[in-house]
């Protein structure tokens, strides 16, 4: 009896030791896999600011002020920047990879607009126009935050000086059923 109970904590003591090992290369096997994601995670931040340089780069190259505005109207619709209110002219600079004054310069230059937030203001009250003409069940509160006007205030003053009417009696131009 004796004997086998010395096996047997032989053999339990074999057992802990094992598992002990086996404890030990799991939490190496953890911490390597935890700093390979670590360097994966840094890899994907470093071919994201790469990627970023590379477009700023390309777009500070532009010379002709028709491709970087073509650019400006592209990149304004496709990443839908208007809804954004605190979206401005530095904002719009850094979308587009090139200092303010060079968007600056370039309004002065080859726009109609005065400067580039005039331009983004223009935007919005033609957005703002065109979802009270599409979207009429659009509050006007909606139509204001949606077109990234600051308030209902400020969307009204807009559309007053854009068609010398109020927001609601523009919308009952092309919809005379609401």
């Amino acid at each position: 009896m004796q004997a086998d109970n010395e096996a047997l904590r032989h053999e339990v003591d074999q057992l802990k030791n094992e598992i002990i090992r086996l404890v030990e290369r799991n939490l190496d096997l953890s911490q390597r896999l935890e700093e390979d994601v670590e360097l994966r995670r840094r890899a994907e931040v470093a071919r994201e600011i790469l990627s970023k340089n590379i477009e700023r780069q390309r777009n500070a190259d532009l010379q002709d002020d028709g491709q970087l505005m073509a650019l400006l109207e592209i990149r304004v619709e496709q990443d839908n920047v208007l809804s954004l209110p605190d979206f401005d002219s530095k904002a719009l600079a850094k979308l587009l990879g090139v200092s303010h004054e060079r968007l600056v310069r370039l309004f002065r230059r080859s726009s109609i607009y005065t400067s580039p937030d005039a331009y983004l203001d223009n935007l919005r009250t033609l957005l703002a126009m065109r979802l009270l003409r599409d979207k009429p069940q659009y509050s006007i509160a909606a139509v204001a935050e949606e077109s990234g006007l600051k308030n209902i205030r400020t969307l009204q003053r807009r559309i007053q000086e854009a068609v010398g009417m109020t927001p609601v009696e523009y919308r009952m131009l092309f919809n005379r059923d609401v």
